[in-house]
């Protein structure tokens, strides 16, 4: 079988997000669980995308609020706003989202590279997958911290 043929055959399986206006999506095997927002303390000197650590079950996670991360114009959480716990560079980080809409199954073959001309750094982003008339932002996760912010991570993790 050629390459070719396995990506026509491949599904994804997304979880499907909000920020602002704009779907994204994540595979849902980055994704650990999908929780409420609770109660975030704040850490002196952290970058300001970085709003703070939770515990969640005992364990320290850092929280990154992907609006802030992206540049996009920064709103009140509501109701509807959640923490993603995700699998970032082997690391379990929370990100902040304004709604999570559904999971859902796209053909690989559906996916195409974001246009060179993107305003966001295209490194955050796996390509745009198409859903009947919807275009969904589909993210690279593991882009999301350079390797500096993710061994900063590691410590702050450690320390708690």
């Amino acid at each position: 079988m050629e390459k070719n043929d396995t990506i026509v055959d491949q599904e994804l399986q997304l979880v499907i997000f909000k920020l602002a206006q704009e779907e994204y999506g994540l595979p849902i095997t980055k994704v650990k669980e999908i929780n409420r927002l609770v109660p975030i303390t704040k850490l002196p000197q952290t970058p300001l995308f970085m709003e703070g650590i939770i515990n969640l079950r005992s364990r320290i996670i850092p929280v990154i609020d992907l609006r802030k991360r992206f540049g996009i114009a920064v709103s009140e959480y509501t109701e509807e706003s959640r923490i993603i716990i995700v699998e970032v560079s082997g690391e379990t980080v929370g990100v902040i989202v304004d709604a999570v809409a559904e999971v859902v199954r796209i053909a690989a073959a559906s996916v195409e590279p974001p246009p060179p001309s993107f305003v966001l750094d295209a490194k955050y982003i796996q390509g745009i997958g198409k859903l009947e008339d919807r275009l969904l932002i589909l993210l690279e996760i593991d882009q999301i911290l350079s390797s500096q912010e993710t061994i900063n991570l590691k410590q702050l993790t450690l320390q708690g």
